[in-house]
C-alpha cells in the first residue's frame, strides 16, 4: 500500500514502515500523528485520487526524533567592495516512521 501526502507545504510518498524527515511537528517522541490530507492511495492495482484530498484517508505515523539538520552556509561577496557576509542556518525537522494507511 502506497500514499502520497502534504505536510509542512511539502508531498511526501509513503508506504508503512518508512522513515521520512518532515518540517517540525509540535509533538514529542514517541507520540502518534495523524496526516489527514492524503492526496493518493494505491492498493495493489486500485489507486483512488483526491480533488485534492481523499474523504476519510488518514496515515498514522509514530514520532522517532526531533532534531535540527546539517548546517547550511550562505556567503555573500560583493567584489572591489571590501563587503562580505557570512551566515548560517540549521533548519528543524521531524522523522517520523509511517505505521498504517487507512484508505
Amino acid at each position: 500500500m502506497l500514499a502520497v501526502i502534504k505536510t509542512g507545504g511539502k508531498q511526501y510518498i509513503v508506504e508503512p514502515g518508512k522513515k521520512i524527515k518532515i518540517e517540525k511537528l509540535e509533538k514529542e517522541v514517541g507520540e502518534t500523528v495523524d496526516f489527514d490530507e492524503v492526496l493518493l492511495v494505491q492498493d495493489g492495482d486500485k489507486i483512488e485520487v483526491g480533488t485534492p484530498f481523499l474523504k476519510g484517508a488518514k496515515v498514522t505515523a509514530k514520532v522517532l526524533l526531533q532534531a535540527k539538520a546539517k548546517k547550511t552556509i550562505k556567503f555573500m561577496y560583493k567584489a572591489k567592495k571590501r563587503s562580505h557576509a557570512k551566515t548560517g542556518h540549521r533548519q528543524l525537522f521531524t522523522e517520523v516512521e509511517i505505521a498504517e494507511i487507512k484508505a
